[in-house]
């Protein structure tokens, strides 16, 4: 029989199982960004030619164990904990096989811990991506199926919680538009955890010399469905966290939830095919398959970010101007709360994600230009605008929100945390630029010394590369100090930090200051018709953006139509 709380702050039902999970899974998550964090930095710092800080052994290392513990761990750790709360928590429902649950939580962390220790241990340095014909060690694979099994064993539970929820009625219409997301989430995360079984067990099994050979082109074509889409389940879910901190911090709906909805469906239809942008310079795929996937099919995917781009901000400003803040285009966002790390994360990951994920993404999606950017450093840089500015920074910010809420503790460096969003945003940010610019200047993606000063013939890139790989240095060491803050802000509250004080009652004749705006994350509505026009602003200022940047790569690729 299930047992519940109530939340004081937000008047939820909370399942006393569902609570536990959640905990259990969040803290395992900022374990693992912290070490996966720590591997990260090595890594740029040893990118700084000045720096140059490990050999190329234990630097291959370092890449592999930050690759690993950052895209994959730290992010599905905090998802399956989201999923259990816009379920159970959001929908007052009870969880539904907590047995289960922790099963797949144990699954898995020991699954983590064996694929960690495998790298660590020196003998699978083969990276993320792990191509044959590298063959990293048994437990290497062997861990990443136990993990990958552990989180479907989670979203099982996610759809079963689900499915009782509606059966008995715990909420009235259609589930929560963040709830919604969550599920997208789920969906696409079925098919990636599928897709990473198909290929690494029969790669497990070559590793134990069951098999004779894996073929790189299959392993590379089903690997990416794994490797790509997990992004685009981190995606959903960070844009379900955008949609939950506007309902809860101005107590905004979207501007059509029907419209919301819809580019949700978009992502479960189209994101995956962008999986095919990682191989378009491989010889086995068709160009029609090439084009069709990383074009034709890539913008219903990419018409699905330009919505929640829009609605999301567009929610925010309708509320704040139902509130009064109607002076000129950006009064709503001029007086919006700055100082609350909630806010602030989620602000700049909008903003980042869109014009430093986004628009790279869309450009290295293009088969043509993709040639002038595959297999440099401008990769990674993409990457750190969609994992780490976006996806990283948004879980960020519901942090703030969700940790003092769930634990009913005070944040023990609440100063600290105001400016923890900016400097993690704005380092991390910086690093995504640099590394693009020097990417877009020649700097390969995986080779651990730019200098070549090993080589039998040298090579010497533009300055402006050297320049753009220091600064790239200096920016992941502040996105670090950002990183750190917040590591030790979670902790240190968890562990030390003092207990809420309930407030006081209100006199019962004196009305609420404030509407209890966590209703707006548990209801269904849109803001209506009310104009939004710093929103629509913005949005032209993106698009300009968007076109110019893309136009610009064609130049860059006409530069080099001489060499054929």
């Amino acid at each position: 029989m299930a047992e519940f709380r109530t939340c004081p702050d937000t008047g939820f039902k909370i399942d006393l199982n569902a609570d536990k999970l959640i905990k259990w899974n969040a803290v395992t998550a900022v374990v693992f960004l912290l070490i996966g964090g720590l591997f990260g930095l090595l890594v740029a710092l040893t990118r700084w030619p000045a720096v140059h800080l490990l050999d190329a052994d234990l630097f291959y290392l370092a890449l592999t164990a930050h690759g690993l513990d950052v895209l994959l761990v730290w992010c599905i750790f905090f998802e399956i904990a989201l999923l259990y709360f816009t379920s159970a928590i959001l929908l007052n429902a009870r969880m539904v096989f907590p047995k289960i649950a922790w099963i797949g939580y144990w699954m898995m962390l020991i699954g983590a811990l064996i694929t960690n220790v495998a790298v660590l241990r020196g003998d699978s340095s083969v990276m993320f991506t792990s191509y044959p014909p590298m063959m990293a060690a048994q437990d290497f694979y062997l861990g990443i199926i136990l993990f990958a099994v552990g989180a479907l064993l989670g979203c099982l539970v996610f759809f079963a919680t689900l499915h009782v929820a509606r059966k008995e009625k715990t909420y009235e219409g259609s589930i929560p538009l963040v709830t919604f997301g969550a599920m997208t989430a789920a969906i696409i995360a079925v098919f990636t955890i599928l897709s990473g079984a198909i290929i690494l067990v029969p790669t497990w099994f070559w590793s134990l010399g069951l098999l004779s050979h894996i073929d790189t082109i299959m392993y590379r074509v089903i690997w990416w469905g794994m490797g790509h889409s997990s992004q685009q389940v981190n995606v959903a879910a960070q844009i379900a966290c955008w949609y939950a901190i506007a309902a809860i911090l101005f107590g905004a709906k979207p501007l059509s939830e029907k419209v919301s909805r819809t580019a949700f469906l978009l992502y479960i239809l189209f994101l995956q095919l962008a999986s095919a942008h990682h191989l378009l310079v491989d010889p086995g795929l068709s160009s029609e398959y090439k084009i069709f996937n990383t074009s034709y099919a890539l913008y219903l995917a990419v018409l699905g970010s330009m919505i929640h781009g829009l609605t999301v901000p567009g929610a925010i400003e309708a509320a704040q101007r139902k509130k009064g803040l109607n002076k000129g285009l950006f009064e709503w966002l001029t007086k919006a709360p700055w100082g609350n790390p909630v806010f602030a994360g989620m602000a700049l990951s909008v903003v980042l994600f869109g014009f430093l994920g986004g628009i790279s993404g869309v450009m290295m999606g293009t088969e043509q230009l993709n040639l002038i950017t595959h297999n440099t450093i401008y990769v990674p840089g993409h990457f750190h605008g969609t994992v780490v500015v976006g996806t990283t920074l948004t879980f960020m910010a519901i942090s703030y929100w969700i940790v003092p809420t769930l634990w009913q503790k005070e944040l023990v460096f609440p100063g600290l945390a105001k400016w923890q969003p900016y400097l993690f945003g704005i380092g991390m940010g910086l690093a995504a630029t640099f590394m693009m610019g020097a990417g877009t200047l020649g700097v390969p993606r995986r080779h651990w010394d730019m200098t070549f000063a090993d080589s039998a013939m040298g090579f010497d890139f533009p300055a402006a590369a050297n320049l753009m790989m220091g600064l790239n240095g200096v920016a992941a060491v502040m996105g670090s100090i950002g990183a750190a803050i917040f590591i030790l802000n979670m902790v240190g509250t968890i562990l030390w930090g003092k207990a809420k004080v309930p407030a006081a009652a209100a006199p019962a004749e004196e009305a609420p200051a404030e509407p209890n705006v966590t209703g707006a994350a548990t209801s269904y509505g849109s803001a209506g018709t009310m104009e939004v026009p710093g929103t629509f602003v913005l949005a032209m200022i993106f698009l300009v953006s968007f076109v110019l940047y893309y136009f610009v790569n064609w130049k860059y690729l006409s530069s080099v139509w001489g060499l054929s």
